[in-house]
């Protein structure tokens, strides 16, 4: 009864399997796993939804770059000499070149790589057999042209041939070859701009100024969208570029491409090893012509050896010999102890109180000569009894003031200020010959530097080759340069300019006259040593003109010539023919009046 009982009381509860129990299982289930979801979402929405949303965003954002292609360079009268234009890198796709077939009217009139290159090669202007080459295989992409202008593109373009591409590039060109290339600079490695820089001139000195600063664009696209279809609604972002400045030089291409050619000439004339000449303004410091022989042609910097790449007219230094002179006449005259008709004797040869004995360069006997005579005639033993008037200590300054021993900053990289140690350091040798331009080393620009400041009343000003800078919305903007100093007074420049134009009239400098106008200026001759031996001589002149209104300053150095060593025999005649194109281009009036010379000798 009992088990009958139990089994009854049993028998309404559904058996193991049963499908109501299998029911409230999965509902249980099916419970537990929409609170997972729901606690899922909670996370989601609420506790995490900042960050997921922001790892959903990052993946369909995209950023490019917008570069801005570099700026020119131009001369003072906006001719430009080195700019950037687009180009394009020609490439092939061997296994789409392989399928490709021209139809005409119905029939296959052209196919694959071999009749790809007959069609292709008149244009890129390369043989046939080379370009074949090149299109034949099974690369997916290969350069078969490198910087073809746009109107050879669209030439290649226009023929339709399946696998030819391009790639944009912007190559750096300059397109007056050589011209003021020393100035210029080049970039590095080759001409194509991307990724690279200034590697010389005014390509390196003022890169910042040439780049500006790239842009960016920052947009949301479809997550899966390969392509990178912009999304209408979605983010976007834009950096603006900003363009580079286009540098205005001092420079005139027309003067600088002259002289250049005079230079060029005269080096292959005297079978000197080099030259250089500077053309510079006596009143503002810009600098119209600075040539180097060979100059580099930054179009292909490669084909000029290193040494002829850079501007050897601010990067080597070399003894100034006789033109240093006029700094030892400008501190006898400024200290007061002498004046332009003060009176020596200078005899071929003559011995310091120490010992050290120096000679001039022609044995003319005893000569009885005024401080102007001592100049005109190039004196070193006169010279050396002015200098020990002034002393070491102050003639140190007065070599200082000139500029000696630190650089201009003219604008261009790798000037050296010379060599100029002090004056304590100076032997018993070196106190003496300092008076007449030895014992201490100069660049080319220093030397012009002196002359400019006596030519300028005194007063020195700071020389450049740039002009300015010019944006992109065309406002121009100047170069600061440092602020005029007054070296010596107006009264001792015009003193010195007068004992300096009779150089030209009666002195050493004779070949330096230019008709019409009055020309001041010194020559000089310097010995080059190494290693205790004379291994090379510097001739050079160094003018004024004209000299009763002073518009320009003309450095001519020349190295090592073989014709002659004098300067007045191998410079003067180089500083006669720049002067006389650089006046008459710049319009300068011819001289008026007479020159009232000092006299150079006494009884």
């Amino acid at each position: 009864m009992a088990d009958r009982a139990d089994r009854a009381g049993r028998s309404h509860l559904p058996r193991i399997g049963h499908p109501v129990r299998r029911q409230r299982a999965l509902s249980m289930a099916a419970l537990a796993i929409l609170l997972v979801f729901v606690g899922r979402l909670v996370m989601v929405q609420a506790v995490n939804a900042e960050e997921l949303s922001d790892e959903a965003l990052a993946t369909r954002l995209t950023t490019t770059t917008v570069t801005t292609e570099r700026a020119d360079i131009v001369d003072r009268n906006g001719v430009t000499l080195a700019t950037s234009v687009d180009k394009y890198n020609v490439y092939v796709d061997q296994t789409e070149l392989a399928e490709w077939q021209r139809i005409e009217d119905g029939k296959v009139t052209a196919e694959g790589p071999l009749d790809a290159a007959k069609i292709l090669a008149p244009i890129l202007d390369v043989s046939e057999s080379e370009l074949a080459a090149k299109l034949v295989g099974d690369s997916t992409f290969k350069y078969i042209a490198k910087y073809v202008s746009p109107e050879t593109w669209a030439l290649i373009d226009d023929e339709g041939i399946y696998g030819i591409g391009k790639e944009s590039v912007s190559q750096r060109v300059y397109p007056n070859g050589t011209v003021a290339g020393n100035v210029i600079g080049y970039l590095a490695g080759n001409s194509d701009q991307v990724g690279k820089s200034g590697a010389a001139g005014i390509e390196l000195a003022l890169e910042d100024t040439l780049e500006g600063e790239d842009g960016s664009v920052t947009y949301e696209r479809g997550a899966n969208d390969a392509s990178g279809t912009v999304i209408p609604t979605g983010i976007l972002d834009e950096v603006a570029a900003e363009p580079g400045d286009t540098v205005v030089l001092t420079i005139d291409s027309d003067i600088q491409y002259q002289v250049q050619d005079i230079l060029d000439q005269a080096v292959a004339d005297t079978g000197s090893s080099a030259g250089i000449v500077i053309v510079e303004d006596s009143q503002t410091g810009e600098i119209y012509a600075l040539a180097d022989s060979d100059t580099v042609d930054p179009n292909d910097p490669s084909a000029s050896d290193a040494d002829d790449r850079g501007s050897r007219a601010v990067s080597t230094v070399f003894e100034p010999g006789s033109t240093g002179k006029v700094i030892t006449m400008a501190a006898a005259l400024e200290e007061g102890v002498a004046t332009p008709t003060s009176e020596y004797v200078a005899p071929y040869k003559y011995t310091t109180s120490n010992g050290q004995t120096f000679s001039d360069s022609h044995d003319y006997g005893k000569q009885k000569y005024t401080l102007a005579g001592i100049l005109v005639n190039s004196s070193n033993t006169g010279t050396i009894q002015v200098g020990e008037e002034i002393g070491s200590e102050t003639f140190y300054d007065y070599l200082t003031a000139f500029g000696f021993g630190e650089p201009t900053d003219v604008g261009l990289p790798g000037e050296s200020g010379g060599i100029l140690r002090s004056w304590e350091s100076w032997d018993g040798r070196t106190k003496y010959a300092v008076y007449y331009g030895q014992g201490v080393a100069v660049t080319a620009l220093q030397t012009a530097q002196v002359y400019q400041t006596i030519a300028n009343g005194g007063v020195m000003v700071q020389p450049t080759v740039v002009q300015g800078y010019e944006s992109a919305d065309g406002e121009f903007t100047e170069r600061e340069t440092d602020e005029d100093t007054r070296v010596i007074s107006e009264e001792t420049a015009s003193e010195l300019m007068t004992m300096l134009e009779d150089v030209t009239a009666e002195g050493t400098g004779g070949a330096a006259k230019i008709e019409g106008y009055r020309v001041a200026g010194k020559t000089g001759t310097a010995q080059v040593f190494s290693d205790g031996e004379q291994s090379g001589i510097v001739a050079s002149f160094v003018g004024i003109a004209p000299a009763d209104d002073p518009r320009i300053v003309v450095s001519v150095i020349m190295f090592d010539p073989q014709t002659a060593i004098w300067g007045g025999t191998v410079a003067a005649p180089v500083f006669r023919d720049v002067a006389t194109l650089t006046l008459q281009s710049l319009g300068v009036a011819p001289s008026t009046g007479e020159a009232d010379p000092y006299p150079t000798t006494w009884e």
